[in-house]
């Protein structure tokens, strides 16, 4: 396995990331000039996305980079990212075509400037690079102590200038093409923590730490006005260019203040934009159109059409803005995928395209209440959901998805159609509502044909409810099913059985119906999870000791037991876990196979996505071999992820044994064994119809003879056979035909008539059998008839073709053509036959050797057959 090693994975290749869109980094807006469109580029771990505005469809990922993206920037042809102490420049938002290397601390500005970049690092170190040719063009190094860059911009109309804003609150002027400083403002005694050109010339918005933001005349030095936000430092600015006078002003908590510049004063609030600090907002030029993005994992467009009004939400691309804790795989298409976050949302990701993706929203124990306080400020809010169960059959008629919540009794029902938290909570009444004890739902199911949900419960206890009117229908067990704390329950296909699974380490079966106890089983350990594959009856129970045991629900007793971790079953449930393995940086907090069997989904430790890995078997042969004891996996990459920079391939190759590379492709041999029957692979038209040649002849024949083209044909005319010849031109056609025939012709001996008279003397049959597997069945008809004394044939050459039989099932190859040769030769020379001893001779051999070869197989069928019957039968 060492060539899988070095791939990582057998079975599994990175495809994808969902539910990516955002991060802590403002955007970038660009604008394409040929498509006339603007383009949103967002920063996502190790590389940016870049979608359009006017629909926010993803356009383009790029290649990941080697560490995560500190910052972006773009000009109208690059994208550029800084990453670490180095910045790279993508061209069509895919491609790096240049590197940018100089700086020895992390970059954490950077500003395109005409055909130049400036970037600034952690250590006051501004560097101006040439795009094209990558060389230093300037370097200015700052003192901390007196002024530390923390934003910079270029004032519009002021060629080869840059404004640099300080933490010490300052700001400088320099032309960077003389390498002067121009002239430096003193500031408002609070650290610059934006600059943002206005439409008026020389006039500059400037965002402090204070909160407070600066009209500025940085020409004449004067601040034309002023305005204090109440939510922190400004975290970005922007200014509508569509005809009214608006700026727009981002806060750390997610608030967006909006400010008329003409009356100088406030007029609108857009709370809760986002659930985490502004990162960036842009208004696009000449529309009434904001682009905001924020930490929140979300990028949201808001229109202003209305006249001094705030923005309306027009459209969105969110995901979790915490780590999911459970992902699973909604109905049988495999098309969706239902994730539930630490952020107390339930979404689902399509695997086709984001516009499919949809949030069913956050829980509430008040859903009236939710929508006129919001979420943020819903004091019925309900923890997140730390598992569900979902089915998908009366999706239309009711709630189809059951979830439990983080340390809470009541478990919810959700509509997947209405997109909404659903109508029932699902509370048993012995605990009289009770919300001082310590007793939360721990799994949850929902049986094949959507009416029932089976819940089980920290305190033993598992109730069923109906899915319609969320009534209780009754618990399994007189006064709870288990002693401890329930973690893991599920109901078969039929709704006969149902399993649960608990912290005594018991397993036990239930009738669904009675709730009647049927079996217990003992566990070597306590479970931490179970997961049933209905259509096998297998359940695989994940147990304390790193250990995986598959319990099979026929026979009610452990048929397998796995060491490693916890898992999740293939479609046809015959892939547990350990056929593969490989490893990532971030430890998988749920997976779930496609029921289509095409990707697997994983989520991650302090990841906000969800991973897809394509599964190569699929389309590909894969060898799967048993791992060795000592195997260690190989790390491999989340999708969208950058590998790590080490040794060649060609390194890796050579440090790859011989006997590893042997189990890369398995070649199967002709015969397996010796003993065995091996068919031909020829297809059924070349020997099948060999019997039948003379009807298939009668019932295709032509009823008027082909006409002679007057012309030369389009086609260049070929010679009968299975292997296409052009045909030579004849020369003779402008003689008169004869129409004596030549005998000579006649009593050409064929090339297989030669091969069989050489085989008598040398025994060796491999050839004509090989000359019999290139011709088509008129040929052999022709080559067999000829073999008769009447035909020009010989006695010697018809023994050899019965030795050329008795070779081909003594070696027991090729058997089914021998059947179908003998049977056309036997009824073409039939009389020949018995009246030449030879021959008969010769044929009573061909006749033991058939009698002994059916006998052998007709054993191994009836033996076969016999233990097939056990297993269906048995109980094993």
């Amino acid at each position: 396995m060492s060539v899988g090693g070095k791939k990582g994975s057998s079975i599994f290749s990175g495809f994808r990331a969902l539910g990516l869109y955002s991060n802590h980094l403002p955007h970038v807006v660009r604008f394409h000039k040929k498509h006339r469109e603007f383009y949103i580029v967002t920063a996502v771990g190790q590389c940016f996305h870049t979608y359009n505005v006017k629909k926010l469809g993803i356009v383009a990922v790029s290649n990941a980079l080697p560490a995560d993206i500190a910052c972006l920037a773009a000009d109208r042809m690059l994208v550029y990212a800084a990453h670490g102490k180095v910045v790279s420049a993508f061209a069509k938002n895919t491609q790096v075509v240049h590197t940018y290397e100089g700086h020895q601390a992390d970059v954490h500005l950077l500003l395109p400037f005409g055909d130049h970049l400036i970037s600034v690092d952690k250590e006051n170190v501004v560097i101006v690079w040439d795009v094209e040719s990558e060389d230093t063009y300037l370097r200015i190094s700052f003192d901390n102590a007196s002024f530390e860059v923390r934003a910079v911009m270029h004032p519009s109309t002021y060629l080869n200038k840059i404004l640099f804003g300080s933490s010490q609150g300052s700001l400088q002027l320099w032309n960077i093409k003389s390498n002067k400083l121009l002239y430096m403002f003193p500031g408002w005694a609070s650290a610059v923590t934006v600059l943002q050109q206005t439409p008026g010339v020389d006039v500059v918005g400037v965002g402090l730490a204070s909160g407070q933001i600066i009209i500025h005349n940085i020409k004449f030095n004067e601040t034309l006005m002023k305005f204090q936000q109440d939510w922190g430092p400004i975290t970005a600015l922007s200014f509508r260019t569509d005809g009214h006078p608006i700026m727009a002003a981002g806060s750390p908590v997610g608030h967006i203040g909006l400010w008329d510049l003409e009356e100088k004063k406030l007029v609108g609030q857009m709370r809760d934009a986002h659930t985490t600090a502004i990162a960036g907002l842009t208004f696009l030029h000449a529309e009434p159109l904001l682009i905001t993005n924020g930490a929140d994992n979300a990028i949201r467009v808001w229109i202003f059409d209305v006249a001094g009004g705030e923005g309306r939400l027009l459209r969105f691309r969110m995901g979790h803005s915490a780590p999911p804790n459970k992902i699973q795989h909604y109905n049988q298409s495999g098309q969706h995928i239902l994730s539930a976050g630490q952020d107390g949302t339930l979404q689902s990701f399509s695997v086709v395209h984001e516009r499919f993706n949809k949030s069913l929203g956050h829980g509430s124990l008040n859903k009236k209440k939710a929508k006129k306080k919001s979420v943020i400020h819903d004091t019925a809010k309900l923890p997140p959901i730390t598992t569900f169960a979902s089915e998908s059959a009366r999706q239309s008629d009711w709630d189809g998805i059951v979830a439990c919540h983080q340390g809470f009794l009541v478990a919810t029902t959700w509509n997947y159609q209405k997109s909404s938290m659903g109508a029932h909570k699902l509370e048993p009444e012995r605990f009289n509502k009770n919300r001082a004890l310590n007793v939360h739902a721990t799994a949850v199911d929902v049986t094949s044909c959507g009416n029932f949900a089976v819940i089980a419960l920290s305190s033993g206890h598992i109730d069923v409810y109906n899915m319609q009117s969320g009534l209780h229908r009754g618990q399994y067990g007189k006064d709870r099913a288990h002693s401890g704390p329930v973690r893991g329950v599920a109901v078969d296909a039929l709704n006969q059985l149902t399993v649960s699974a608990g912290a005594d380490k018991l397993v036990k079966i239930w009738k669904f119906t009675s709730k009647e106890l049927l079996h217990t089983d003992n566990l070597p350990a306590s479970p931490a999870s179970t997961l049933l594959h209905r259509d096998s009856g297998m359940l695989a129970l994940a147990l304390d000791d790193f250990t995986i045991s598959i319990f099979d629900m026929e026979t009610k007793r452990t048929v397998r037991r796995f060491s490693g971790q916890r898992g999740t079953f293939s479609p046809d449930g015959r892939w547990l876990h350990l056929v593969d393995c490989f490893l990532v940086d971030a430890a998988a907090v749920s997976i779930s196979f496609s029921p289509t069997g095409n990707f697997l989904a994983s989520s991650h430790v302090d990841t906000l996505g969800i991973y897809l890995w394509s599964n190569n078997a699929l389309c590909s042969l894969v060898s799967l071999r048993p791992l060795p004891a000592d195997y260690e996996p190989t790390v491999v990459m989340l999708p969208g992820t950058c590998p790590i920079k080490g040794k060649s391939d060609d390194e890796e190759v050579e440090k790859v044994g011989a006997e590893s590379l042997e189990m890369s492709e398995y070649m199967s041999p002709a015969q397996l064994e010796k003993q065995l029957i091996t068919l031909s692979l020829l297809p059924d038209s070349r020997w099948k119809n060999l019997l039948q040649l003379d009807i298939i002849k009668k019932r295709n024949k032509p009823q008027e003879p082909p006409k002679v083209p007057k012309a030369a044909p389009f086609f260049i005319p070929t010679i009968p056979g299975l292997i296409p010849q052009f045909a030579l031109p004849d020369t003779s056609s402008e003689q008169v035909e004869s129409k004596v025939v030549n005998l000579g012709v006649l009593a050409q001996k064929s090339r297989f008539y030669l091969q069989l008279e050489d085989a008598l003397d040398s025994n060796l049959y491999e050839d004509p059998v090989g000359l019999l597997k290139e011709m088509g069945p008129s040929a052999i008809d022709s080559e067999l008839r000829v073999l008769a004394p009447d035909m020009g044939g010989d006695i010697r050459v018809m023994q050899s073709f019965l030795k050329m039989i008795s070779t081909m099932l003594l070696l027991k190859r090729d058997f089914d053509l021998a059947q179908a040769y003998l049977a056309l030769f036997l009824k073409l020379h039939l009389r020949i036959i018995a009246d030449h001893p030879s021959l008969m001779e010769e044929a009573e051999r061909v006749q033991e050797l058939l009698e002994e070869t059916w006998t052998s197989t007709q054993t191994l069928l009836n033996q076969s057959m016999c233990l097939l019957s056990y297993i269906k039968s048995a109980l094993l």
